[in-house]
């Protein structure tokens, strides 16, 4: 293959993506609205094709004009958009549909390929823009892909589950970053050992590149660390990698309570684990990368950038109280 059509590309899957895309020798193509600022704007190597990815006929046009041997569809966030690209670009020698962990419906340690249960949708929920049907809506996708492929689509799915790194715009691990830095004790709910699995960013950009070279038409892939981190560990982390000490205060749901707080208030907090099995991606020859790296290059971007997580911020007048709360017991 050697020219890919990424649908997306600028912000922060796509962007890595497009990147490992060039450094691996492809000509790339970039599709989207121009909303956002494009890195690759001097870069000759990489073109950019404006258009509205839910508009059928801007699509149509980009297949046409580029002719894309691989397919890389970053945002995909209703069904229908991926009922149209696998019709589109069923040519293609591979569409990868970037989907996600949070299709799965079964709560199961770990969640596997074909065999954990994947999220209903309902009707409502296939046009419904909320959080809440993200998973659904994900789900469904997967769905069209597989069907997409039973009738001779090269098309595949790839499931990260939540993706840290450099220019994360969602600011989820900015949060603990910024505590860490900022801060000599940090306040993490329950015990600490909740785990929430996480994909580095660059390592979920290979994991594309690589389902589409040697993936199997109407197969998923899970992407997620090697080692995924409890909630503690990855407070440790981060602090090995800013080169600073911290100490974890743990707070029980009673001591929360009291500082009108709940684990739910704490990004990465989940009460059961979500672990999603990476052995099928990793027969395919992906690996990730390990995670004390990963983390030093997030700190790093971190610290360059002008994000600091607050909107995923509890308050630290309510974490002081906690703390205070915890010192008397």
């Amino acid at each position: 293959m050697d020219t890919a059509l990424v649908v997306g590309g600028t912000r922060f899957i796509g962007r890595h993506l497009v990147s490992d895309l060039v450094e691996n020798g492809y000509d790339v193509v970039i599709f989207n609205r121009g909303n956002h600022d494009n890195p690759f704007e001097d870069d000759a190597r990489v073109r950019h094709v404006e258009g509205d990815r839910t508009d059928d006929g801007a699509l149509r046009s980009a297949n046409a004009a580029v002719e894309p041997d691989a397919v890389f569809d970053c945002v995909a966030y209703k069904p229908r958009e991926v009922v149209a690209a696998t019709e589109i670009f069923s040519n293609a020698d591979a569409y990868v549909y970037v989907s996600s962990g949070a299709a799965y419906g079964a709560e199961e340690i770990p969640k596997r390929e074909g065999i954990t249960e994947l999220c209903p949708c309902s009707d409502d929920q296939l046009t419904d823009d909320s959080a809440e049907s993200y998973g659904p809506r994900k789900a469904e996708g997967d769905r069209v892909v597989f069907d997409a492929a039973s009738r001779g689509v090269d098309a595949m799915s790839v499931r990260p589950t939540i993706v840290y790194g450099p220019h994360d715009y969602t600011e989820r691990l900015d949060y603990w970053i910024d505590r860490v830095e900022n801060y000599d004790r940090v306040v993490v709910p329950g015990d600490g050992t909740n785990v929430w699995h996480r994909a580095y960013v660059e390592d979920v950009a290979t994991a594309l590149r690589l389902v589409a070279e040697e993936g199997e038409a109407g197969t998923a892939y899970n992407v997620g660390d090697r080692r995924a981190l409890t909630l503690e560990e990855t407070v440790h982390e981060i602090a090995d990698a800013a080169g600073t000490d911290v100490e974890v205060v743990h707070a029980g749901e009673r001591e929360l309570a009291a500082a009108g707080l709940s684990g739910d208030d704490f990004v990465f907090y989940r009460d059961y684990p979500h672990l999603l099995d990476t052995s099928e991606l990793a027969a395919l020859g992906w690996d990730s990368t390990p995670v004390g790296e990963a983390m030093a290059r997030s700190v790093e971007d971190h610290r360059d950038a002008d994000r600091d997580g607050a909107e995923h911020d509890p308050g630290r007048d309510a974490e002081e109280s906690v703390l205070s709360i915890l010192d008397t017991l």
